[in-house]
């Protein structure tokens, strides 16, 4: 598998091209990446615009607009925002389709907060000498096979369903069907907008390494997958910082890279063993065919007074993402949410849950494998830069930012050893799976991160922090370094065979079958 990609050259006065697309729809659909006119955004639809306000980096030391208080009154602002009415009682079961503010509730405060404390530096004479971040693409438009299902749903509420429920009344006189199957996974304007602010905040967290001076003077680094919802991603990340430091003057360019990005598409293992391989999702059918699912149908079905037959899986799967798109792309608290309760919720999430478990997760070893040349981009972009900073060289590569897919940054996580039960995820332990680590809604929202920083704390203590979405998180297994921020020595011990082998091509190479 090669690592080549394609070098793509974007203009920095992103915001009078993100005011073009808005306002000519589906344009730009056919080109692709290598080819995209500079400062062009790459897809088609997006939702309204909001205004996006800059703001500089040095506001970070008010309390208002720099750190999260962790005041009382703070905490019980947080509580205020927590039972919001405008928020759907079920958000915080989402799963992938969630936002990143359930994740990070301060943020629905304060979109640009940050703390720099969580960083916990070993000591003053420790400074960071490089970040990498690999973060999966913004809010986007469902697929058109989701949205064909929905279709499907808000036909059987407009036609079949009756009652005098003030929601049921709301859908059927107000509501219309207004996602079209060519939004197909599109980046929305809240997408945008997540890694807008998302890059604004990363600059206030290492004010050192994402710097209008490193940006200038290409220590920055972007890579990105080909698919739409990604390339705009990566405009939206770079357009945060140009607009942050009101840059019109200069050109930025980012590398489109499938094979690190989307290395699930070229691991043949892979492919033929779990993602094309019914049986290889036997548990995640037998879940969905099960005494909760079928639970959660019966509900649906009384609360629309229509047939059970007509409420499938697919149709309970219709009315979580109704709700769950409708807020995370237009922030409002659908009446589609009345639809399902809290119990619901829990049976739907856990059904994704189970299903990324079995493809991306510890259910099968390839799932983590197919993602070995990721790793060792990962760890090989570490290793140049302790050598350059220990030669007393500028790091060449102070930052490098991959934005990508759930796909992409799960099998990552599942490889690097994080969120691995003691017992894994079937289809008839639902109920003794309430306090699981492997739970995509607080996991994998939109825009979720992994950051890996690399400190020198002086002469050879190199050392290494992990944080997801922006929290700092423990590597597995090291916690008895008894700190977030274990010697970069001991990480490579402890991942020394993944770093001996771990070969993508061996990894991902079919396995012969005795005939």
């Amino acid at each position: 598998m090669s690592s080549e990609g394609r070098v793509v050259r974007e203009n920095p006065a992103l915001s009078s091209a993100l005011a073009e697309i808005l306002h000519c729809g589906k344009f730009g659909q056919t080109q692709t990446p290598a080819t995209t006119p500079a400062g062009r955004w790459f897809g088609g639809n997006t939702a309204p615009t909001e205004q996006f306000t800059k703001q500089r980096s040095q506001k970070s030391s008010s309390p208002q607009q720099g750190t999260l208080n962790s005041s009382p009154k703070s905490k019980e602002s947080l509580q205020i925002l927590h039972d919001n009415p405008s928020i759907p009682a079920i958000a915080k079961y989402f799963n992938t389709k969630g936002r990143y503010e359930e994740v990070n509730l301060h943020l629905r405060e304060d979109i640009l907060a940050v703390n720099r404390a969580i960083l916990q530096s070993p000591s003053e004479q420790c400074r960071e000498i490089h970040l990498t971040a690999i973060i999966r693409h913004g809010t986007r438009y469902p697929t058109s096979k989701n949205i064909q299902e929905m279709q499907q749903l808000y036909n059987i509420t407009m036609y079949n369903a009756s009652g005098e429920h003030d929601w049921l009344r709301e859908i059927q006189s107000q509501r219309t069907m207004w996602y079209t199957e060519d939004m197909d996974g599109r980046l929305v304007q809240k997408g945008v907008n997540d890694l807008k602010h998302l890059a604004v905040r990363l600059s206030k967290l290492f004010p050192s390494l994402i710097s209008e001076e490193k940006l200038r003077g290409g220590y920055i680094k972007f890579i990105t997958s080909s698919k739409h919802r990604c390339v705009n991603s990566t405009l939206s990340f770079k357009a945060g910082l140009t607009e942050l430091w009101g840059i019109k003057d200069q050109e930025f360019e980012h590398t489109v890279n499938d094979a690190l990005m989307r290395f699930f598409d070229h691991c043949t293992r892979y492919v033929q063993e779990v993602d094309k391989n019914r049986s290889a999702v036997a548990e995640v059918d037998k879940f969905n065919q099960g005494p909760e699912m079928r639970r959660v149908r019966q509900k649906i079905a009384d609360r629309l007074n229509v047939p059970y037959s007509l409420i499938t899986y697919d149709m309970a799967q219709a009315a979580f993402y109704l709700c769950a798109y409708e807020f995370t792309i237009k922030a409002v608290n659908s009446p589609w949410c009345q639809l399902l309760d809290d119990a619901d919720a829990e049976v739907m999430e856990y059904a994704s849950d189970l299903r990324e478990f079995t493809k991306r997760g510890h259910a099968y070893n390839i799932n983590s494998r197919s993602s070995c040349g990721l790793f060792h981009d990962l760890f090989n972009r570490l290793d140049r830069a302790g050598s350059q900073n220990k030669l007393g060289q500028q790091v060449t590569e102070a930052v490098t930012v991959q934005i990508t897919h759930a796909d992409t940054l799960l099998p990552l996580l599942t490889l690097l050893g994080f969120f691995k039960d003691r017992v894994p995820l079937t289809s008839t332990n639902f109920a003794t799976q309430t306090q699981r680590s492997f739970r995509t809604s607080l996991m994998m929202p939109y825009a979720a991160n992994l950051l890996l920083v690399l400190y020198d704390c002086g002469g050879d203590d190199l050392r290494l922090q992990p944080l997801l979405n922006e929290k700092p998180v423990t590597f597995p297994s090291m916690t008895r370094q008894q700190t977030s921020i274990p010697l970069y020595q001991d990480v490579l011990e402890h991942y020394r065979d993944l770093i001996q082998g771990c070969d993508f091509e061996t990894e991902c190479q079919p396995l012969k079958h005795n005939v």
